[in-house]
This record gives structure tokens, sequence and C-alpha cells, in this order.
């Protein structure tokens, strides 16, 4: 009788524990299947099995309440509380079926996590190839809370391991408010660069109503991209940029920007033109050890960039610049061709004034030893220049000249003496210009000119004093050293000096210079850093009626003596400077131009600050619109503890007693996402304009970012 009791309690148990106990291979192929479960059946191929459901083949585990299987065909169907763990994935679902050779099948109401932390869920999930799910109703967040703070709703998805998830119809959501909505949309998920569309930008302005920037991120190979910009503002028109950045072997590289912008038609108003920009950098090694660089910044109008570029700093200053450059240094020697054009708009007087080098020609070497301490050099170049106002190009009487000069130069340096230091060189100039001025006008004639002169040069620093300061245990903590200094500059006059033809002036040196430097360093990784200096420079012209003084008058006569340049600088720490320079006029005894820049740390530590006050007169001449008094500010505050950053900057022109520009940008960082607003106002504007701007970013989704504008400020 106990015998039949130990087998009854022996068959109770194996129902309740299933087949943990005896886990029997359901296959004798190579590649066995192991099914566990609270109870299982098998009839022929098929195997039913429920509670607790486990199924193990090959690199794939199931998990179930109840499950269905074929051992020939390897197809499952399985319900309640589906989970399938493949080699680095895990979906649940409530339904599945698939093939377990294949991996291939249809899965109802999935859900899952996407490394390193986007959840999913979809109504129905269908593998066809190994990473690769499409989604039908589906919705993805990286936000753990139950109600997520985002989530993205898509009619149907495609989803691919570690690359993307391309969205039809999306849907983005705060909370449980929609937000936008997008015909498509791609979310990136390998960390590295991803093609796809960035987070929009939206804002508001008065004069431009509402505007919508959006870019598509095209991350064509690993050593090029490319972005696409489109820009909407409803009361001005539509704007639309490329960006593309490229590097390949061999050194060359560059980033080429292009832009066009089409006003919206005004019943009311003029027509305005369309605009378009063309930026581009190129660099580039050449055969025998040439280099070649390009810069190229053009904009097709200065108003466009005054009114829509958001860059403060870039939009007050109206410059286009056309530049290519061919470089080679080999041995003692230097190359150098130049191709350029040079444009500055003024707004005040709406003039520009153009400079064109066609071309610029350099060949120089460094010194070389001829015999101890002698050494010798030579400059030579070959310049062809024309240089004017706008006007004066359309009536084709701008200044241009082209010459050729050669400047050999004997150098002696004197270094025997420590604490003093000498060096002295001789030069001829020898210019040759193909035209010049008539005698006695300024009309420019194609009659040849000749001139020869020489100069001389002697460059004392000393006596040197300095003095080292000695901490308490001994050790040397700081060094001071003084070093006057003293130079002598003499050009031999140039005959027939006013038959050259200069884009400004022509003048000849005959100074002397002279001044004090005071430094102060300290030890800092055993090598000396210098962390203060001070210094006092004025300059004595002999020949002040030829020189660069020559146009300004003190009581009828031309001064002789320059402004008193002082400068400070300190450097205690890399994130922390401070720079202050002045200049003082001696006949007028007042400061021509007063310059202060501090710094304290950087955009990256939590606090930082830059301020930048610059004052500049021009004593001699009653000229308001080259003085200048003007400060800037720029700083910013990151507060972790309540995940908020915020920057700031002000620039106040105090001469006009008026703001030319301010910027305030909050973002808060709210755990799976963040926002970003943005609170400008133009002041310096034909209609100051205030204008309010609103980003967010989704995990691997950057934020679209102002094409005309450039990051932050």
């Amino acid at each position: 009788m106990s015998r039949n009791k130990a087998a009854i309690f022996l068959i109770v148990c194996i129902f309740f524990t299933g087949s943990f106990l005896f886990g029997q291979k359901e296959d004798s192929s190579s590649e066995p299947i192991t099914i566990i479960a609270n109870y299982k059946e098998k009839i022929k191929e098929m195997v039913f099995a429920k509670g607790n459901v486990e199924i193990h083949y090959k690199d794939v585990k199931l998990f179930a309440d109840s499950a269905e299987l074929n051992t020939e065909t390897k197809d499952v169907y399985a319900v309640g509380n589906v989970l399938i763990q493949l080699p680095e994935e895990v979906v649940s679902a409530e339904e599945i079926r698939m093939n377990l050779d294949s991996l291939q099948g249809n899965l109802q109401k999935g859900f899952g996590m996407i490394q390193p932390t986007l959840f999913y869920e979809a109504e129905n999930i269908e593998r066809k190839d190994a990473g690769v799910y499409y989604f039908q109703k589906a919705k993805i967040t990286s936000c753990t809370q139950p109600v997520p703070r985002w989530k993205i709703s898509s009619s149907r998805a495609k989803f691919k391991k570690n690359d993307y998830i391309d969205m039809w119809n999306p849907v983005f959501y705060i909370k449980k408010i929609p937000i936008f909505y997008l015909p498509y949309m791609r979310y990136p998920l390998d960390e590295e660069r991803s093609t796809g569309f960035l987070m929009p930008q939206i804002g508001f302005s008065g004069s431009k109503g509402f505007s919508y920037s959006q870019f598509f991120y095209w991350a064509m190979k690993r050593n090029m991209d490319a972005t696409l910009n489109f820009d909407y503002y409803a009361a001005r028109g539509l704007g639309g940029g490329f960006e593309y950045r490229y590097l390949f072997s061999g050194g060359v590289g560059g980033q080429l920007n292009l832009y066009y912008f089409n006003f919206k038609d005004d019943p009311e108003e003029e027509s305005t033109a369309n605009a378009y920009l063309f930026r581009l950098k190129h660099n580039q090694r050449l055969p025998l050890n040439f280099s070649l660089v390009a810069d190229v910044d053009y904009s097709s109008s200065f108003d466009f960039l005054r009114e829509f570029d958001n860059d403060f700093k870039r939009a007050v200053v109206s410059n286009r610049r056309s530049q290519v450059y061919l470089t080679k240094a080999w041995s003692y020697f230097n190359f150098n061709a130049r191709i350029s054009r040079f444009e500055t708009y003024y707004k005040e007087t709406d003039r520009s004034i153009i400079r064109n080098d066609l071309p610029e020609i350099n060949f120089d070497s460094y010194k070389i030893k001829i015999f101890s301490p002698l050494y010798f050099s030579f400059a030579s170049s070959f310049s062809r220049w024309e240089y004017g106002w706008e006007s004066e190009y359309e009536e084709e009487n701008q200044k241009y000249s082209q010459s050729v000069a050669f400047s050999p130069k004997l150098t002696f340096p004197f270094t025997a003496i420590p604490w003093l230091t000498l060096n002295s060189s001789f030069s001829p100039n020898i210019n040759y210009y193909f035209q010049s001025y008539a005698p006695n006008t300024q009309e420019i004639v194609d009659e040849p000119l000749f001139s020869l002169n020489y100069g001389l040069n002697a460059e004392f620093t000393g006596p040197v004093i300095s003095k080292i300061y000695y901490g308490a245990e001994g050790k040397a903590k700081l060094k001071h050293i003084i070093e006057p200094f003293f130079s002598y500059r003499y050009e031999s006059p140039v005959a027939d000096s006013d038959r050259i033809i200069t884009q400004r002036i022509f003048y000849r040196n005959h100074y002397i210079r002279y001044g004090i430097a005071n430094r102060f360093l300290i030890k800092k990784d055993k090598m000396p850093r210098e962390v203060f200096s001070l210094g006092l420079v004025q300059t004595f012209y002999f020949s002040p009626e030829e020189s660069p003084l020559q146009g300004y008058r003190v009581d009828g006569e031309i001064p002789e003596f320059s402004d008193i340049r002082g400068y400070l600088r300190f450097y205690p720490m890399g994130k922390y400077s401070l720079d202050v320079s002045a200049a003082f006029n001696p006949y007028h005894n007042t400061f021509s131009s007063l310059s202060l820049g501090a710094n304290l740390g950087s955009p990256e530590d939590n606090v930082f600050l830059r301020v930048n006050w610059y004052k500049s007169i021009n004593p001699y001449v009653e000229n308001i619109l080259g003085d200048r008094h003007q400060i800037s500010c720029f700083g910013g505050v990151k507060i972790p503890r309540l995940s908020l950053e915020a920057q700031a900057e002000i620039d106040f022109n105090i001469q006009e007693g008026e703001f030319l520009y301010s910027a305030i940008s909050l973002v808060y960082n709210y755990q799976c996402f963040d926002f970003r607003v943005e609170l400008k106002v133009f002041y310096f504007r034909e209609k100051p304009e205030t204008q309010f701007l609103f980003s967010f970013g989704l995990g691997n989704i950057g934020k679209t970012i102002d094409f005309l504008g450039g990051m932050g400020f």
C-alpha cells in the first residue's frame, strides 16, 4: 500500500512540475528542441504545451503561457505573455507565429526595448529578416513613466536593428497632447552618424511671422555627409539650403554651403529680388608638395544678411570675399600665389569698397647662414591689384597697378651678452611699376617707374633685469622680467614717390620706437608659463611729412609722436583671462582707444562670462562714423539639480545710447528629452525685430539649428 501511495505522489509531482524532470528532446536531428512546461502532449509531429512554457532551440528561447510546435517544420504558435529571446534581441507579445529556423513570423500586440533605452509597442509586428521588423500602429519613446513624457505614434514603421526606425504618418506627443505631424520620419538607432530628419525648429517674429525650419541629415559615406535645410517664414517667403562636408585621402577636404531664399510677393510693397548665399572652404594637396586653399563667402544681397542672418556679429558686418591660395614651402624657401576679391559694404553710406588681387605672388627665403653671425634672406613679389569704391568700378575709374619688387636682406644678430640682444639688418628695395601717376596729377598712365632705395634697421632689447621670488619651502615660485626695448628704422627717400600708385597713401619709414615690457612667469609642469605681462610703446617719426601721420594736423603741424600704446594681459589659468589695451594721444590729452576683454570659465563649465568693451575715436578728425563705443556681454549658467541651462547675450552701443542686440536661451533637460527656447531682439535692423524660437531633442535625433545663425547665439 505504501508503494502505491508513493507512485501516486510521484505522478502528481510530474503533472505539476512538468517535463523539467525529464526534459526530453523532441527531435532527433543534430539541433534538438527542448520543451519545458507544466503540461505537455505530443501527437505525431505536433507538441502542445501549457503553463510556464519554455522552448529552447539553437540560440532561440521562447516563453509563453501556452504553445503549439511542429517539430518537423519548426513552426510555433504561442499565446499569453510571449517572450522570445534571440541573439541580442528580446521581443514581447500577446501572440506569436514564427518559424524557429528562418525566424520569420508575426507578433500581435508586441512591445520591447531597443538599446540603449528606446521602448516600442505595436498592434502587429512582422519579422521578415534578421533584425528587421515591420510595425503596424506603432509607438516609440525613450521615457520610462507609465504615461511617457513624449512619444511618437505612427500608422506603420520599419525597424532595422542598430540602424533606424522608419515611420510613416508620425505624430509627436508631449504627454497625451499631439504637437505636430509629419508624413515621414526616420529615427536613428546607431550611435554613429545616421541619415534622417532632425527635430524641427518653430518660431515667431513680428516682421517674419510664423517660422518653421527643418533639416535632413544625409550620412553619405564615412568621409562625407550633407545637410539639407528648409525654412518657412509666413510673412516673407521660403528658403532652402544645402551643406556638404567632405574629407578624402591626400589631404583633400572642405565644406560647401548653398542657400536660396524666395521672397513672398507683397502687393503693398515693391517686390524684393530673391537672395542667395555661396560659401566654400577647400583644402587640397597637389603634386610637388604644393597646397591649394579656396575660401569663398559670397552673398547676393547685404540687406538680406542684415535682415535674416541671426548671427549678430556677422549680420552687422557686411563682407564678401573670394580667394584662392597656392602655396609651397621647402628648405629655406616659401612660395605663395593668391587671387582674391574683397568687398566691404558700409550701411551708413550705402557704398561698397572693393579690392582685387589678380594675382599677388610672393617668393621669399628664410634666413640662410653665410658665416656666423651673418645671415642672408630675400623677399620678392609680383602684384597686380585694383582698388576703389563700387561706383568707381562702374565708371572704370578705380585705382589699379602692377609691380615687381625684390628686396635682399643681410641680418646681423648679436647675442653674446646675456642681458642684451641686438638685431640689425640692411636691405635694398628694388621696385618696378608698370603704371604710374602722370606728373603732378592723379591720372593713371602706362608709364613705367623704377625706384631704388635701402633700409637700415636696428633693434635693441635690454638691459634685461629679472628677479626670482621663492616660496616658504625654498622653491622658485615667480620670476619677474623687465625688458626695455628700442628700435631704429631708416628708409632712404624714394625719387618720384608722388607718382607711385598706392591704395591710400605712400609713406616712408624713418622712426625710432621705444618701450618697456614686464613679464611674470610661474613654473608649471617644470616649464615656465607666462601669467602676467604689461607693456608700453611709442614711436617718434623723424620725417613726419612722409609718415603714416602725414594726413593729420595739430595747430597746422604734422604730429611727430604716435599715440602711447599700452597693454595688460593676465592668464592665471586656461579658462580665465583678462586683456586690457589702451592708446593715449599726447597732443589732445585723450585716449584714442580703450579695450577690455575678460573671460571667466568656458561654455562647458557651470558658470561662464565673457565681457568685451571697446572705445575708439580719431582725435584729429571729427568723424562720428569712424568712432565706436560698444560693450558686449555673453554668459551662461548650468543648474544640474534643476536640469536647467541658461545663456544670455547683450550688445549695447554706448556712443549712441541704444541696444544693438539681446538674446536669452533656456534649455530644460526633461529626463528623456530636452526643450530649448530662445528669445532674440535685433534692434539694429530697419525694423527692430523680436524673435521667438523653440526646438527640442529626442534621444538620438539632433535638433535643427538656425541655418542663417549658426550654433548658439
